[in-house]
């Protein structure tokens, strides 16, 4: 399903190949037209395969994936893994999963690994970054999960909470060098790559 935001002619066009709504209200941000195309992507983790790199890996093949169906556009790609102790923590999909991972994460630091790529396949371009948020949670007892989860249902985020919204209020820290990269899209990092694949921006 493609939606499709105004594109003005004799620009090359910029496609954000992700279905996440998030992504989507972030990279508005930047005031630019852009489409939007679902990437057909494996999300499955290899064996061993680290947080970070899953997140690098995924990002990557999102952002080919919809090259290939856009080549004259630019394209970028991301995915989030949530990493606790080395062991990637997905989106829970439901609520019995929701309740375990905060369960899990009651009183630990949680490593929010966002990766980034930008390619356009006509000009050669592709590049990748990773941008690392460190959020650390507080101790947290059933009664409070479930009234957080009741209350925002944050079934479709990594880690189940949301920390643009009431999921603020179950963190005691949030460490990082770009305050969009734990919704989902680093802009500082997304600026940084479209300028060099020859986007203007302010």
């Amino acid at each position: 399903m493609m939606q499709l935001h105004p594109m003005s002619q004799g620009k090359r066009a910029l496609v954000l190949g992700s279905t996440s709504r998030y992504r989507r209200e972030l990279l508005e941000r930047l005031r630019q037209p852009f489409e939007v195309l679902a990437p057909e992507v494996d999300e499955t983790p290899l064996a061993g395969e680290a947080p970070a790199a899953l997140a690098q890996r995924l990002a990557l093949a999102k952002a080919r994936a919809v090259a290939a169906q856009r080549p004259g556009a630019i394209v970028i790609g991301s995915d989030q893994v949530a990493d606790l102790n080395g062991e990637p923590l997905g989106k829970p999909g439901n609520h019995e999963r929701a309740v375990a991972q905060l369960r899990r994460m009651s009183g630990q630091t949680v490593l929010f690994q966002t990766a980034l790529a930008v390619v356009c396949l006509e000009t050669g371009f592709e590049a990748s970054e990773l941008a690392l948020v460190k959020v650390v949670f507080r101790q947290l007892d059933d009664a409070t999960i479930e009234r957080y989860l009741r209350a925002e249902e944050p079934y479709d985020c990594a880690g189940s909470a949301k920390s643009e919204g009431l999921g603020i209020a179950l963190l005691e820290r949030i460490d990082n060098d770009d305050p969009t990269a734990l919704i989902g899209l680093p802009l500082i990092h997304t600026a940084r790559l479209l300028r060099q694949a020859g986007l203007q921006l302010p």
